[in-house]
């Protein structure tokens, strides 16, 4: 599956966030806790540089719990503060507004000896789309502010916001990079729902996600879809046998692949088929390349 995608406001995202750096404190990279590796965007380095910031991996109630803790040694091991939280839950959200302040404690005391007048820190989510930016922000906010939606690249422009006396946030929209230089990346966001099913090929794209689990997650789908044996089968007979067995059957006795695509990918993004984590760390499927500026709509 050669996924290329990268809507043309995506690169006037980028230059926002360049742009508006120098007005926050610090960043919060927000990234998919199932997907660590893959939900991180290549540039983010580069344009942040040397700001202060705190890794929040979002979705976390249904990533793998044992891979969240390799991944959280990982992140201190490279001196980043992180936090897996669930922004729709609430759970990490405290948790990641002291590591925040924590960060700024040592400049916030240096602005007091200089009698300066306090302000609210100020700082930026970054993360691509649908990784769950507006719902972290109407979480640390405590209403709805930013909106919301289960589709990729809801949010437009940018805007501040006062979360409390303590925060403020500017919200800004999610960006992707033009292109995937390991294909597994690209696959990894089809899966977990970062690029719209309406682009892709979702019957493709389940029988990759079958294949994927029946070798990291086998004894998971086996209980989920009834399925009799994995061994020596390939994703897409995996996905018929699912299908069968579900009941997913045309005329003829055919199996509607179409229908059982779409409860495989549902059902791995709500969390049904078990709490998954598709990336462990030191996996060497990183991306080194640099980006391909050309623009596509």
């Amino acid at each position: 599956m050669n996924i290329q995608w990268f809507p043309g406001h995506m690169a006037k995202t980028r230059r926002i966030l360049t742009e508006n750096l120098k007005l926050v404190d610090v960043v919060i990279e927000l990234l998919d806790a199932r997907i660590p590796y893959s939900s991180k965007n290549p540039e983010i380095d580069r344009i942040l540089q040397n700001k202060p910031r705190v890794v929040a991996l979002n979705k976390s109630d249904l990533a793998d719990e044992k891979i969240s803790k390799e991944w959280s040694s990982w992140y201190n091991s490279q001196g980043y503060a992180n936090i897996f939280i669930d922004s729709l839950k609430g759970t990490g959200v405290k948790e990641l507004k002291r590591k925040m302040q924590e960060l700024m404690k040592d400049k916030i005391e240096r602005d007091r000896q200089k009698g300066r007048i306090f302000r609210p820190i100020r700082t930026m989510i970054v993360g691509i789309p649908n990784v769950g930016k507006s719902s972290l922000i109407n979480r640390l906010a405590g209403k709805s502010i930013a909106v919301t939606g289960d589709r990729p690249g809801v949010t437009r422009g940018k805007q501040w916001i006062n979360v409390n006396n303590e925060i403020q946030l500017l919200d800004t929209p999610g960006i992707l990079w033009p292109k995937f230089d390991d294909k597994r990346v690209g696959l990894n966001l089809a899966i977990t729902g970062a690029i719209k099913d309406d682009i892709l090929d979702i019957q493709e794209l389940a029988s990759a996600l079958l294949q994927i689990l029946s070798e990291k997650y086998p004894q998971n789908i086996k209980e989920r879809y009834k399925l009799d044996t994995l061994e020596g089968k390939k994703g897409y007979e995996l996905l018929e046998e699912a299908g069968r067995k579900r009941g997913c059957l045309v005329s003829g006795g055919q199996v509607d692949l179409t229908r059982i695509s779409s409860i495989v990918l549902d059902e791995l993004r709500g969390g049904k088929i078990g709490r998954i984590t598709l990336e462990k760390p030191g996996e060497d499927i990183y991306r080194d390349g640099e980006e391909d500026d050309t623009e596509t709509n």
